[in-house]
């Protein structure tokens, strides 16, 4: 058989050009570690593997060691993994229609033939490497080997699964005399091998067009369909990712392009929202009310330096809020809450239908081995393992609870250290309100609380970086004090004290915004102040809502370019920099020659959390768009143009700038799930106090039907809240004021004379009443209607969750129907091929002349 010469200078097989590279790793010869190595190796070739050694061509101390499993070693151990392998096409069966079913389906394909062809889908006629494997799938067996569709051996298996098989034997392999000097990764932790990954499949560039001559390798074709910026638009190839990077990618692709997905109507509804306060901009009365409510004269906002002020001059700011707060906000809250639930549970059904797909309903994971650190602390002390029945290392329950009593402990005070920034911004806030107040440009001292939120906002962003990097090192100590005994346990444990430390880090500011903020300042005369000498920020005479939403922006945004920036950013300048010193080391011609594993050696190698920083980025960003949505509409808007680039960066990344990850197995998107639920939870409590606390809908709810001109006619219309500016506002006498709040100004600039009255956000009694200052029936009525809000929005909402969620099953009926006939034709596969092989022996034994007289007749 004559070898292509291709083979020999592609860098994919060994030097005869026959043998396929399954799996690469690399050493230094100057690492003293050469006789765990030489053992390990020795064992490999026990094992069956083939084994090739190369120096590279930039420093001849660096080693890689090719390593090729033959057919034998595949189908062994495709055994003992269990590895599913096709075995037979699948028979498509039509469900019995109605005539009159048909004939509307005629019809509608008539006019389909009209209409443009899906512009979403991939051409599976240009990419014809894009068809899926329809095939029923069986364990793999060498007894039953006939059955298994196998054009070629070397095919047979794909290159993720051979690569799988050989990680899995590399993990099983001694190195050293010793009962846990056993594995791979052991060798990698203790230096004695530098890098172990699998081959990517040649360049994903090619000099000629995919459309002409088709894809090179997998690599070219995923590039070209998948992380190429021209096909955003198209759906993604996710049967050809899984094959190539395995389930665990594959279902993380799937869940960011169903999530994508659904995020479309809520952008959708969320600009319509935003839209329908700009159309309804001119009809709104409050706005009209503070915009043209030039004889109200606002009592300042801070200590000395503020100025009184007109409540006209915030009329842009009641128009922005009107933008965000207006009659749709509470519909969308309820709309948000319920998609949280509907994303959840279809991708659910999503989810089984991929697993379905894959393989992946009956495949349940291998007992974990346990982690090297967890053995070497507990291996004086051991019992039996209930599945395996042999010895292993054992922690007391005494130990493990004292461990997790002290992380936890470690939990809760970086926690206190989230706090303690935020009362840090909230100390800013208040000190630079007056700074601001009192400062040169008139532009700022006229926008002082605008200027103050905008550089609280980016501070506090800046410290939520600092306090990213922190909590990194703390999470990965305390994970690690903890002992978890197997990988899966520790990745569980880390992710959640990530997502705990980082979710409460980037949502502590926007909670204080959303719920604190001016709700405790007290009032002109009797200000609260903090350690009796600041006095608390108040909201603007137009509310709260201007700051949360200018909150959320900043942040949103700010957060996304930051992520993009550090996810390709990084990875692109560190590739660039490593090429750059290898131009100039060796120039450009060389480059072009590096075999497959240099290049390969030069990328990137993917983190050590795996795809932990993907879920948390794109978690903490669903926590966003769901849980302050009221006060930020455009906020799923803003996420689902993200995510459009953020699958292609993604992709970029892997098929580009990332060495090859091994391809892993996995049934659903782990722990994360249940931390979505935690969000859409936790979201429909916030939105139900964001509307009720921080907006001002209750008020206007309460003025409509109790005070306004409609009182007690039932109707909330725009003309039933004339009047309810001056409503919401009570009155101060300027002679009460404490000394040390006493303006500078005496506001003899707004009438000729010094002010008597100024106003202020509240529901008080005028300083002549019997109890000046006290709260009127009015505040008492806004609260009990705020209160009884929140309990009737959070309750029927809940009803809704939980009724879609009883209404939607996890399976689809017809993902059940085919699994029901797949099951049942199997068993007639196997029994046909089982009564075939007994009419084969029947038949030798009767050439043979070998026949049985106690048989049936």
């Amino acid at each position: 058989q004559e070898v292509p010469d291709k083979n020999k200078t592609n860098g994919l097989y060994f030097r005869d050009g026959k043998c396929r590279i399954d799996y690469i790793l690399v050493y230094r010869k100057s690492n003293p570690q050469a006789e765990k190595r030489e053992i390990f190796e020795r064992n490999i070739r026990a094992e069956g593997l083939q084994m090739e050694k190369e120096s590279s061509l930039i420093n001849s101390d660096i080693i890689f060691v090719k390593l090729h499993a033959p057919w034998e070693v595949l189908g062994k151990y495709a055994e003992l993994m269990n590895v599913r392998m096709p075995f037979r096409r699948k028979i498509y069966y039509l469900h019995r229609r109605y005539k009159f079913m048909n004939r509307i389906e005629k019809q509608i394909s008539r006019f389909r033939g009209w209409l443009p062809r899906k512009p979403m889908k991939l051409d599976k006629e240009t990419l014809p490497d894009l068809e899926e494997n329809d095939c029923y799938t069986a364990p793999f067996s060498q007894q039953r080997i006939h059955h298994f569709i196998i054009h070629n051996k070397d095919t047979f298996f794909n290159n993720a699964t051979r690569s799988r098989i050989v990680h899995h034997i590399l993990q099983r392999v001694k190195y050293e005399e010793g009962k846990n000097k056993i594995g791979l990764n052991r060798l990698l932790s203790n230096g004695s091998y530098e890098a172990a990954f699998p081959l990517h499949e040649g360049s994903y560039r090619s000099k000629n067009s995919i459309k002409t001559h088709g894809a090179e390798n997998h690599r070219h074709l995923l590039y070209e369909c998948w992380a190429s910026w021209g096909v955003w638009y198209k759906y993604q190839p996710l049967d050809l990712v899984r094959r190539y990077f395995g389930e665990k990618i594959g279902l993380y692709f799937a869940w960011l392009g169903w999530y994508t997905g659904m995020l479309f109507p809520a952008a959708f509804i969320g600009l319509f929202v935003f839209l329908y306060g700009v159309t309804t901009l001119n009809h709104c009365q409050v706005s009209k009310e503070v915009c043209q409510a030039t004889d109200i004269i606002m009592c300042p906002i801070c200590d000395k330096y503020c100025p009184f002020m007109r409540l006209s001059d915030s009329c842009v700011y009641a128009k922005v809020t009107h933008l965000f707060d207006n009659g749709a906000t509470v519909f969308f809250a309820v709309f948000m809450a319920v998609w949280a639930t509907v994303f959840l549970e279809f991708w659910k059904r999503r989810r089984a239908v991929i697993a379905y797909d894959w393989d992946l309903i009956d495949w349940e994971e291998e007992e974990e081995e346990i982690r090297p650190q967890f053995e070497a602390k507990y291996s004086k002390k051991e019992r039996m393992n209930p599945i395996s029945g042999k010895p292993e290392p054992y922690q007391a329950f005494a130990d493990k609870c004292s461990r997790l009593i002290v992380s936890a402990s470690g939990i809760f005070f970086m926690i206190c250290v989230v706090i303690a920034a935020v009362f840090g911004i909230v100390i800013y806030r208040v000190v630079t309100v007056s700074t601001f107040a009192a400062f040169k440009w008139a532009l700022i001292r006229n926008n002082s609380q605008v200027a103050t939120t905008g550089t609280a906002v980016c501070i506090n962003f800046c410290i939520i970086m600092l306090l990213n990097v922190l909590y990194e090192k703390v999470a990965l100590f305390l994970t690690n004090l903890e002992q978890p005994r197997t990988e899966s346990e520790w990745e569980n444990s880390f992710t959640l004290k990530m997502f705990l430390f980082q979710f409460v880090n980037l949502n502590s500011s926007t909670f204080y915004i959303a719920f604190f903020l001016g709700r405790f300042t007290g009032h002109p005369g009797a200000y609260l102040r903090l350690i009796n000498r600041w006095r608390l920020e108040e909201c603007h005479p137009s509310g709260c809502l201007i700051d949360l939403c200018m909150q959320m922006g900043i942040i949103m945004v700010l957060k996304q370019t930051w992520n993009n920036f550090m996810e390709l950013g990084y990875p692109l300048i560190q590739n660039w920099w490593t090429r750059r010193k290898l131009r100039q080391e060796y120039g450009t011609q060389r480059k072009t020659n590096f075999p497959q594993w240099e290049k390969d050696y030069n990328l990137q190698p993917m983190n050590a959390y795996g795809l932990f920083d993907e879920y948390l980025e794109m978690i903490l960003q669903f926590g966003f768009t769901t849980i302050f949505v009221a006060a930020f509409p455009l906020a799923p808007l803003l996420a689902l143009l993200n995510n459009i680039i953020e699958i292609r960066l993604d992709a970029y990344k892997f098929v580009t700038q990332w060495r090859r990850p091994l391809a892993s197995r996995a049934k659903d998107i782990g722990i994360w799930y249940g931390i979505l639920e935690g969000i859409g939870i936790l979201s429909v409590i916030t939105n139900a106090f964001v509307i009720a606390v921080t907006s001002d809908f209750i008020p206007r709810l309460v003025y409509a039907y109790k005070y306004g001109p409609c009182a007690g006619q039932g109707e909330a219309g725009q003309k039933c809240m004339v009047g309810y500016v001056n409503a919401s506002l009570s009155v101060f006498l300027v002679s009460d004021f404490e000394n040390r709040s006493e303006p500078t100004s005496n506001g003899s600039e707004f009438s000729g004379s010094p002010l008597k009255y100024c106003r202020y956000r509240d529901y008080r009694d005028p300083p002549h009443s019997p109890v000046p200052y006290g709260y009127t029936l009015q505040f008492w009525h806004v609260l009990a209607a705020r209160l009884a809000f929140i309990i009737v929005f959070e309750h029927l909402v809940f009803c809704i969750k939980h009724l879609i969620s009883y209404l939607i099953p996890d399976l689809p009926k017809d993902l059940r129907d085919r699994m029901r006939r797949e099951k049942y034709l199997i068993q007639e596969m196997m029994y046909e091929a089982e009564l075939e092989r007994l009419q084969k022996e029947r038949k030798e034994r009767k050439k043979n002349g070998k026949s049985y007289h106690n048989e049936w007749p």
